[in-house]
């Protein structure tokens, strides 16, 4: 059995979520965990890579159930809307198989909907052996469904965006997110427009796939109403490889979602060294602070987001705090720093179970002994 940096034995670990990187460009935070937990020596197993949902499902509740014997400990992604009953049934195969589970929070809409399903969600939830969740700003929302959810925030390999201090910002724009109604693409040219006429040689790079609402073919309408389509590039969705390498094309990095948690491409950006110029919904404001790693607007505000890019294109100084401060706090995420925290997390939880299950061994052996004297 393999041994963490401690000396500790690290039991084999089966971990649940969408591993979906060969298929599309997403690349979601449990994948890298399996990557850098199976790095260290532990034995990893992983599911699922299905690209369809129903087939997805199946070898989720299939893998927990039928390799119980293949690990000691889990850990599994929870998203709200349809996708919580995928959690439901894995734990429940799990529960059955008498094998500890860790959760993972996902998705700033989560509170939303565990508000409408309290019980439901209560439940999981006290079902873990753990939960977790990226950004204070979960912890805190859903902190009546449980009191102990630990932060461990999503982790960015640093050594793959060199930074680059941007110590005067440049009208070159980057937006790095799939096309979805909830990250109000439409937003980012109407900013534009606005900027354009002091600054004619502004440009914007929106890279990203599109998720088929309609997200995508509405910017782009936009931009073309107002006349800056041709300041926009439109790459598409970008390889997890190639995403410094866009990022690093801009100075100013523009987050105009509705929704957000504890997005990673802004964490990206600003290890970069990118300026970020954000809405402050959700858990955004746990994620960045006003004026030293970001500059923070209200959603849908078109005026205050180019007010925002226009006082770090006029200011120097700003600019170049902006961008050191932010990949000061990008350097927090880092996976020397996080994936300590889950190897902690998880040994707690192997030692507890294990501690657990000595005890029902112990009380059995007395049940016996009082039975047969």
């Amino acid at each position: 059995m393999a041994h963490n940096a401690t000396g500790r034995r690290q039991r084999p670990a089966l971990i649940v979520g969408n591993f979906l990187s060969a298929s599309i460009e997403t690349t979601c935070p449990c994948e890298e965990l399996s990557k850098r937990l199976a790095a260290e020596g532990r034995t990893v197993l992983t599911a699922s890579h299905y690209l369809s949902r129903p087939a997805r499902l199946l070898d989720m509740v299939w893998t927990a159930w039928s390799r119980r014997n293949r690990y000691d400990v889990a850990q599994v992604d929870v998203y709200g809307g349809r996708s919580f009953l995928w959690a439901e049934a894995v734990c429940a195969a799990m529960r059955r198989a008498g094998k500890p589970y860790v959760l993972t929070l996902h998705s700033g809409t989560f509170p939303e909907f565990a508000s409408r399903n309290a019980e439901r969600v209560r439940r999981l939830l006290d079902s873990a052996a753990a939960v977790t969740a990226p950004s204070g700003y979960l912890v805190e929302k859903m902190r009546p469904y449980r009191s102990d959810i630990r932060m461990i925030p999503n982790a960015i390999e640093l050594e793959r965006y060199p930074f680059q201090p941007r110590r005067r910002a440049a009208p070159a724009l980057v937006w790095l997110r799939a096309f979805h109604a909830m990250y109000n693409a439409e937003l980012a040219p109407k900013v534009i427009a606005l900027l354009k006429p002091e600054f004619p040689d502004i440009r914007l790079i929106m890279a990203g796939r599109d998720k088929g609402d309609g997200s995508l073919q509405r910017t782009r309408h936009v931009a073309e109403s107002l006349g800056v389509r041709a300041c926009i590039e439109f790459p598409g969705g970008v390889p997890k490889a190639d995403v410094p390498r866009w990022l690093n094309r801009g100075s100013i990095f523009l987050n105009t979602t509705n929704v957000d948690n504890m997005p990673v491409s802004v964490v990206e950006a600003m290890a970069c060294g990118l300026c970020t110029v954000s809405t402050d919904v959700g858990g955004i404001p746990y994620l960045l602070e006003d004026g030293r790693d970001a500059l923070l607007v209200p959603p849908g505000n078109a005026p205050a987001m180019a007010a925002a890019i226009k006082r770090l294109l006029l200011n120097a100084a700003l600019a170049e705090r902006i961008s050191t401060g932010g990949r000061l706090n990008a350097e927090r995420h880092g996976w020397g720093v996080v994936l300590s925290q889950w190897d902690e997390l998880l040994d707690e939880v192997e030692i507890r179970c294990a501690g657990e299950s000595g005890s029902d061994t112990i009380r059995a052996a007395n049940l016996m002994g009082k039975g047969t004297s």
